[in-house]
């Protein structure tokens, strides 16, 4: 590094321990992950052929990282922030979306998709597409609707804006299957999908996310109150640390729990790696030919008019 570069990652790194809390394995150059990060968004819509991206902003610190880099990368006019709360979302987080937006200087748009819930579920006391037994669907079942319905709209608003959809799922969520199959695991490329949580706030506070995203409690905001850490059962940094020292560092059950980590909690997270693998991967084909997509006949993405056999 030279001495402005280490200057800068020990204001980093000082800002970091101020905001949160960063388990030292976790710590990362967070102005390295900022250039490749940013570079990566480059390359990704340069190679499909596209100019513009767009993203769902939820007012959330994940969201709000991957729309300072999108920026960054192809300049605010070439990228649209679609804020898509329900009707039960917190105002706070629609407030913090509207920073965001300021903030860059970007394009977006407010999409509320309450009628279109209501469309399905229904609302007290009438019925909706759904008949009663929508009258009657749980949390989670609305949350996870709500996700897919938030991906319909972006993947409609990419037509109109003609560019594509950016991904802002963390590496935390997805291992764990904490993520929507098809909802907001959806996206044409995720830049951030190799970020733990806690490395996401140390690269969000190196690009200047504002400070009251960077502290508030995450939350997918499915519904009133709810967040991300109560409903898990976990704090990022303990669960980040466990995933670091399981998944990059290969480390036996044994050996986690020597570490410290309490067996039933190595246990649980182990199981949730492990059963939601199918959401990490894409849909099976059956062989039946003697070249078949996603087995055999795998390509990295090209520009449009590259020459294919």
């Amino acid at each position: 590094m030279t001495p402005d570069e280490n200057a800068d990652h020990s204001r980093t790194a000082e800002t970091s321990s101020r905001l949160f809390e960063l388990p030292p394995e976790l710590a990362i150059d967070a102005e390295v992950a900022r250039r490749v990060t940013v570079g990566f968004i480059r390359n990704q819509l340069r190679q499909a052929g596209f100019e513009r991206a767009l993203l769902g902003l939820s007012g959330g610190i994940d969201s709000a990282l991957v729309a300072f880099l999108a920026a960054e990368a192809i300049g605010p006019e070439r990228l649209l922030c679609v804020l898509m709360p329900f009707r039960a979302s917190s105002a706070g987080s629609v407030d913090d979306a509207r920073t965001v937006v300021e903030r860059l200087g970007c394009a977006s748009e407010l999409v509320d998709i309450s009628p279109m819930v209501d469309g399905y579920f229904g609302r007290e006391p009438d019925p909706g597409a759904a008949g009663m037994d929508g009258l009657e669907a749980s949390q989670l079942r609305r949350g996870n609707f709500m996700a897919r319905q938030r991906m319909c709209v972006l993947y409609d608003r990419s037509v109109t804006w003609g560019g594509l959809v950016v991904g802002t799922g963390n590496k935390t969520e997805a291992l764990i299957g904490y993520t929507t199959l098809f909802g907001d695991s959806a996206c044409a490329f995720n830049p951030i999908g190799d970020l733990y949580k806690s490395q996401v706030r140390q690269v969000a506070a190196a690009v200047g996310v504002p400070e009251q995203i960077i502290r508030k409690a995450p939350s997918a905001d499915l519904w009133p109150g709810q967040t991300d850490e109560a409903e898990a059962g976990f704090t990022y940094p303990e669960l980040d640390r466990l995933l670091f020292w399981m998944i990059d560092k290969r480390r036996t059950d044994e050996e986690l729990v020597a570490m410290g980590f309490p067996p039933a909690t190595v246990e649980r997270v182990k199981r949730l790696v492990a059963t939601s693998e199918f959401k990490r991967q894409v849909p099976p084909v059956a062989k039946l030919g003697p070249r078949t997509t996603g087995v055999d006949y795998l390509y990295p993405r090209r520009r449009p008019g590259s020459a294919r056999r």
